[in-house]
């Protein structure tokens, strides 16, 4: 039941029956070997039985919160915002710390879709590790579609089509990636929806989630998004930031199995380099 019917890994499992009230049925605790009747009601423990091993440090950072119910919340990041804290940049605003101003250091949250530090719009945040696994697993199937704004450098041709590029990393480099052979196969589809002054407003629906796949797969086709500072050119008088926006999110809620259909405007320092039509 555990596995088969509620998702649970086996290291859920192994954490739930050392816990207390891990595992319940009828209101009494319950082993893994039990056999389960006809009106039993089985009852488990889906939150973090340990604290995190460091409290973020509260900040006073705007975050706004798109949807949200007792499983997990979807946030519209604002640009220059992390998941977490890093060691690279100890003084960026993060959503663990703007989390934890309104909630409580002691607000427990799992990053689901992680976006980049310059990349704004909808991501979702889980309230406890099991939901978070349920989550990423059904990231890149059609449960858990995402759709992005991006603005680039010229005008892609054809103007709809799959870039299809396995992408590894740039040996050349600690954070770059690359299209390479033997990388990771990595799939992106887009659109271009309006063009002005040499840019390019583009839908962007990644297939397959490697890391900064469709900022590496735009500049593969000579289309590198507008202030791309690793794979294009950095313009900080054009936008500051690579122009990217995670703009449509489509989720089957993985308790309920609510479809949730969620959009977040695509912000001003993009709409001013080419107007959304």
């Amino acid at each position: 039941m555990l596995k088969a019917k509620l998702h649970f890994s086996s290291h859920a499992i192994s954490r739930l029956t050392r816990a207390e009230n891990g595992i319940l049925v009828n209101g009494r605790h319950a082993r893994t070997v039990d056999i389960l009747r006809t009106g039993d009601i089985l009852t488990v423990e889906t939150g973090d039985h340990r604290p995190p091993k460091v409290l973020p440090t509260p900040g006073n950072w705007p975050l706004p919160v798109v949807w949200e119910d007792g499983h997990l919340l979807v946030v519209n990041k604002p640009a220059g915002m992390t998941a977490h804290a890093s060691n690279f940049l100890p003084d960026t605003p993060t959503v663990a710390g703007a989390l934890a101003w309104e909630r409580g250091t002691d607000f427990v949250f799992h990053s689901v879709n992680r976006l980049d530090k310059g990349t704004t719009g909808l991501m979702v945040v889980a309230k406890s590790g099991y939901v978070h696994d349920l989550l990423r697993r059904s990231l890149h199937t059609p449960k858990f579609i995402r759709e992005y704004r991006a603005v680039c450098v010229g005008c892609p041709q054809p103007k709809a089509g799959t870039i299809d590029a396995p992408i590894g990393r740039d040996e050349t480099s600690t954070i770059a990636r690359m299209v390479r052979p033997d990388g990771q196969r990595a799939v992106s589809h887009y659109e271009v929806l309006s063009s002005q002054n040499g840019l390019s407003l583009v839908k962007l629906l990644p297939e397959t989630g490697r890391t900064h796949q469709l900022r590496v797969h735009m500049a593969s086709i000579g289309c590198p998004l507008a202030g791309d500072w690793l794979y294009g050119t950095e313009a900080p008088g054009l936008i500051p930031r690579p122009a990217l926006h995670s703009y449509g999110l489509t989720l089957t809620h993985p308790v309920t199995g609510e479809v949730l259909r969620l959009t977040a405007p695509v912000p001003e320092d993009m709409t001013r380099l080419v107007p959304i039509p």
